[in-house]
């Protein structure tokens, strides 16, 4: 179990990186590009790869993991924006502006980089975080379980209360912690 864990976190991390990157490149007004998590972590990643490689058969080659990828990557994240749109009542991720959409959540375009992305990560990162798994101390395992559980908590009270996903940085949040501070002093 504490194997799974670790991938999860790994690919969550992984997927953080990867939306900076596209952030980055893609010139996007919003560099800090945000997640449930004020940890460095993007959650859809690590649920969507945990689920492919429970999904996966063994030995796949590389096009119909692609197909498998694609279709258990854009299945997952329709589900957690969906999730996130009900529970929460936010969208971190709009893609009403790309041809085929549905509803906002999917679309075709990024399904095919989901395929392309997932197939070579179960090729290429899956082999290295299989050995690194096993290395993690239960202790450290599970620390990270408390480090997490405690920032999920966080995050979703702040963003059920306020339902901003900007306030998932730091900074934001100290602003807004002030002009509260500030609000109540000046009753």
């Amino acid at each position: 179990m504490s194997r799974w864990f670790v991938y999860f976190l790994s690919y969550s991390f992984l997927g953080y990186l990867l939306e900076k990157l596209h952030a980055r490149l893609s010139h996007s007004p919003n560099q800090l590009r945000r997640c449930f998590l004020l940890l460095p972590l993007c959650p859809v990643y690590g649920l969507a790869m945990t689920a492919l490689l429970a999904l996966a058969p063994e030995e796949t080659g590389f096009f119909p993991l692609m197909l498998l990828g694609g279709a258990v990557c854009t299945g997952v994240e329709y589900l957690v924006h969906l999730f996130y749109d009900k529970a929460l009542g936010v969208w971190f991720w709009d893609y009403r502006p790309m041809r085929g959409h549905l509803q906002g959540r999917i679309c075709p375009q990024f399904a095919l980089i989901w395929g392309l992305l997932s197939a070579a990560a179960v090729r290429l990162i899956q082999p290295l975080l299989e050995s690194l798994a096993g290395a993690v101390p239960p202790w450290a395992v599970f620390l990270l379980w408390m480090v997490l559980a405690a920032d999920c908590v966080f995050s979703w009270s702040l963003l059920r209360r306020y339902g901003d996903t900007e306030l998932l940085s730091l900074r934001a949040l100290l602003i807004q912690a002030r002009a509260v501070s500030q609000s109540k002093t000046s009753l």
